[in-house]
């Protein structure tokens, strides 16, 4: 068995996120990273797409989530932390990282970010 880790980094979305009314209707950027360790000894060998990680449903599922207005970053990253793990039940571990880019907090600041893996 081999072992792997895919990475999607620094996913970039304009999404409608955050408790603020302003928030909800303006928009901010969103940075989304996301880590997936499994089994690549198959992919490695074969070298068919067939046998590996579909990456670009992950990407799908991820932009489907970001669509979906939530208050709190805490429950985006949840819903897509699930996501993949109801979508991929054969990955041994997800982390799921996302920032919040310039958010309303009277000061400059370049993000807000929550992390959660399983």
């Amino acid at each position: 068995m081999q072992k792997g880790i895919i990475e999607l980094e620094e996913m970039e979305f304009y999404a409608y996120h955050g408790c603020f009314k302003e928030e909800q209707v303006v928009g901010n950027r969103f940075m989304v990273n996301i880590a997936i360790k499994l089994d690549v000894e198959i992919p490695s060998h074969s070298d068919n797409i067939k046998d590996a990680l579909n990456y670009v449903t992950v990407y799908e599922l991820t932009k489907k989530e970001m669509q979906q207005k939530s208050h709190l970053v805490e429950h985006l990253t949840e819903r897509i932390l699930n996501g993949i793990h109801n979508k991929f039940d054969y990955v041994d571990w997800v982390r799921v990282k996302v920032s919040k880019m310039n958010p309303p907090m009277g000061g400059q600041m370049k993000a807000v970010s929550i992390t959660m893996e399983r």
